[in-house]
Parts: structure tokens; C-alpha cells; sequence
């Protein structure tokens, strides 16, 4: 069984969690796979645009809880284990972050503690109606810490902490009015509607989204002035760029313009 899928159409890559039986935990193979996928994906230019489903009846549960109750019988009681874990877990939804290409989570059935992580840690999200998203670790006597760091970025703040602090689980209205999702979509149409999505940033020049997706985040961190410099800084090369000089010919002449397109 391959444990992480990937199907190419185009200049879109799909990558589907598929271990069902243990509803797609994030186990140390998942977690491997996803990063392996992800370096792969840095460096390919031809692929603009990135989809992350699951198979079977959840998106995914979030960590592998056996795993992690094997990795407590290591002679530290498990604390270099768990460090190593929650490092790499890191790893790999900050990858998400740096990835050129826009992310669009494809959640449905459940996306609880790392999962739940997963989906907010994605740029974008189109979720089956009927999801449910929760960071209960806090239900087992785990806070969940590390999926607060993306979830925190993703809701307000108050919203976030209540979530963390009850462990209780929010559907995909809640979800979608919080902005945890873009949209909800009904579960026979939410691969055409996440495909549809995905061909449309595609049809973008890459190379104008991928400076685009950096430049989102890094001026998210800084105060207002240096965030305008910087952005400043940003369009002055986007507009260096041929491919842009003749999306703007092709607007002003109402035709289509004649990208190169990397």
C-alpha cells in the first residue's frame, strides 16, 4: 500500500493521505512521505498548484496515538522521541507555508488535533459539508500546542482557545464563518469543486503566484511601513518579469496573453 499518493493532471499535483484503516494519522511513515512530497514539489516548477485529500471516512485523525505510546517505552520515557516527532511534525506544515505552490486542503469527515493542523497550516481549503474540525488533545490530557500555532493564525484568537480549551469539535458552517475554510461544498461535489479551484490559480502565471505566496506571509509579520516597503520591493520585480509586461500588453490590446508560463 502506498501510503501517500500522487496524481498529476496538468500543472496541478493531488496528494491523498491514504491509510484509512487508521484514518490517516500522521504517523512517522505519513510524516515522511508528506515531506519527501513537499521537497519534491519545491523544486518542481511544473507543477503550480497542490491538492491534499484523504481516502476513506476522514480527512485525518491527527497523530498516531499507539505510535506515540510505543515511542513512551524508550528509556527516557520517550521525551527525545517526542521531540523528534513534534520537530518533524513541524517540518512538515511549515513546508506547507514555504512550498511555491498555493496548498488546497480537501478535508472531509473529521480533521481533528494534527489534522485540523494540517488543514489550517494549507493556503486554501474547500470542505465537505459535514466535517468536523477539533483540537481535542486536551480530551485525553494533551494540550495541543503545536496545532494551536497554525489554528491561532487561522481564527480569532478567542475562538481558537475556546476550541483548545473544551475539545470540542466545530462543523464546516462554524468552520466556514470562523475562516478556517474558504468554502463547503456537498461530499460528491468536493473533488470537482477543489479541481475547479485548482485549475483556476493554475491558469495564473506561476511565476506571479509564487512571489505572491511568499511576499502574503512575510508581510504579515511586519509593522505597516515596513510591509509596504517590502511589498513595494516585490511588485517593482514582479513587473521585471516579461511574462508580466505581456499580461499587460494582452490586457490593454483585449486579447489573451502569450505566457511562457513556468
Amino acid at each position: 500500500m502506498t501510503i501517500l499518493q500522487r496524481s498529476d493532471q496538468g500543472a496541478v499535483a493531488r496528494l491523498t493521505l491514504n491509510h484509512p484503516e487508521k484514518l490517516n494519522a500522521l504517523s512517522d511513515a505519513m510524516l515522511a512521505a508528506l515531506q519527501d512530497q513537499f521537497d519534491s514539489l519545491a523544486q518542481d516548477p511544473s507543477i503550480r498548484v497542490v491538492i491534499l485529500g484523504g481516502t476513506g471516512k476522514a480527512f485525518c485523525a491527527g497523530h498516531d496515538l499507539k505510535e506515540m505510546t510505543q515511542g513512551r517505552q524508550a528509556p527516557d520515557d520517550g521525551r527525545a522521541y517526542f521531540a523528534d516527532l513534534f520537530a518533524r511534525c513541524a517540518r512538515v506544515m511549515t513546508a506547507i507555508r514555504t512550498l511555491p505552490q498555493p496548498v488546497i486542503a480537501q478535508p472531509h469527515g473529521i480533521a481533528t488535533a494534527a489534522g485540523c493542523q494540517l488543514v489550517a497550516s494549507c493556503d486554501l481549503a474547500i470542505a465537505a459539508t459535514g466535517t468536523r474540525f477539533g483540537v481535542n488533545g486536551v480530551n485525553i490530557g494533551l494540550f495541543c500546542s503545536t496545532p494551536m500555532v497554525a489554528l491561532s493564525r487561522n481564527i480569532p484568537r478567542k475562538q481558537a482557545f475556546e476550541m483548545l480549551t473544551t475539545g470540542e469539535f466545530i462543523d464546516t458552517d462554524r468552520a466556514l464563518a470562523l475562516g478556517l475554510i474558504n468554502r463547503a461544498v456537498d461530499p460528491d461535489r468536493l473533488e470537482a469543486e477543489t479541481d475547479a479551484l485548482a485549475a483556476q490559480i493554475a491558469a495564473k502565471l506561476g511565476a506571479a503566484v509564487r512571489i505572491g505566496k511568499r511576499a502574503f506571509y512575510d508581510q504579515l509579520e511586519m509593522p505597516l511601513e515596513q510591509a509596504y516597503a517590502y511589498t513595494g520591493e516585490v511588485m517593482v520585480e514582479n513587473m521585471m518579469y516579461r511574462d508580466t509586461a505581456e499580461g499587460i500588453s494582452a490586457f490593454l490590446e483585449k486579447r489573451s496573453p502569450d505566457w511562457d508560463q513556468d
